[in-house]
C-alpha cells in the first residue's frame, strides 16, 4: 500500500467485495470451523491490513478446531468471534478510506511514490508533487513542494556509549540508518501535510516551493507539526 494512496489493484479487490456477503461468509466459516467460501473472496489482494486480519482469523479457526476441553473451546470461540469482527471491520474501514480517496481525487492527487536517495547527509529533503483544481470542471494544475530538514549533529547523550568504539564503517552504517529513519519520518509528514492541506480546502497557489521543517524545541527532532507549512512560524 502507498503511504497515503490505496494502489489501483487493491482498490479493485476492495470494490469486488460485498460487505453483507463477507459477513455471511465469515459467520459460515465460524460455524463450520474452516475458511470455506472466504477463499473465494479477493481478501489477500486488498492490502496488508486486511491480509493480516484474514491471517488472524485463519489462526483462530485452527486453534478453535484443535481445542478439545470445554473451557479451552469457550476461550478459542471468543477469540474466533473477535477475529471475525476484526476482519469485517478492516474491510469496511478500507472501503470508507477508498471512498474518501476517490472523492478527494476529483479535486487533488498527491503522488506518494517517493524514492529515497542512495545516500543521506545531515541535510535531508523530500519533494512532494501534486495536481489540483478548484472545481471538477477546471483544468488540472501541477505543483510541488520540497521539505528540508537539517539534522542536529550533536550526539544523543541519553543513549549509553558502547563498551568498544565501533569501526568507522560501522559508525557510518549506523549514521545512515538513523538518517534514513529521519528521512522516512520527514516523508510521511510531508505527504500527510500536503494531503490534509488540500482536504481542508487549501489553495494550491499558496503552497510554497520549499519549506524548512520545524523541530521540537526540546528534542531538536521532527514532530507531528514539523511539516505543517501553513502554520504561522515563530
Amino acid at each position: 500500500m502507498g503511504e497515503i494512496n490505496i494502489p489501483r489493484d487493491q482498490q479493485d479487490a476492495l470494490a469486488a467485495i460485498d460487505t453483507n456477503e463477507l459477513d455471511r461468509v465469515i459467520e459460515q466459516a465460524i460455524r463450520g470451523e474452516r475458511l470455506g467460501d472466504l477463499h473465494r473472496l479477493p481478501l489477500t489482494g486488498c492490502g496488508p491490513y486486511i491480509a493480516k486480519q484474514l491471517h488472524s482469523l485463519e489462526q483462530a479457526l485452527t486453534e478453535h478446531r484443535e481445542a478439545k476441553a470445554p473451557r479451552k473451546r469457550a476461550e478459542t470461540a471468543d477469540t474466533l468471534r473477535r477475529a471475525g469482527r476484526d476482519l469485517s471491520f478492516a474491510v469496511a474501514a478500507m472501503k470508507r478510506r477508498m471512498e474518501t480517496e476517490q472523492k478527494d481525487g476529483q479535486l487533488f492527487h498527491v503522488d506518494d511514490q517517493i524514492i529515497p536517495p542512495y545516500r543521506f547527509d545531515k541535510r535531508l529533503s523530500v519533494r512532494v508533487s501534486y495536481r489540483w483544481r478548484r472545481t471538477g470542471d477546471d483544468e488540472w494544475r501541477l505543483g510541488s513542494i520540497t521539505f528540508v530538514h537539517d539534522v542536529d549533529p550533536r550526539p544523543d547523550y541519553t543513549t549509553p556509549a558502547p563498551k568498544r568504539k565501533p569501526s568507522a564503517a560501522k559508525q557510518e552504517q549506523e549514521r545512515q540508518s538513523k538518517l534514513y529513519q529521519t528521512w522516512e519520518h520527514l516523508k510521511r509528514g510531508a505527504l500527510y501535510s500536503v494531503r490534509d492541506y488540500f482536504r481542508d480546502g487549501g489553495d494550491g497557489d499558496k503552497i510554497p516551493k520549499t519549506f524548512q521543517a520545524t523541530v521540537d524545541s526540546q528534542t531538536r527532532e521532527l514532530n507531528n507539526y514539523s511539516t505543517q507549512f501553513w502554520r504561522q512560524q515563530p
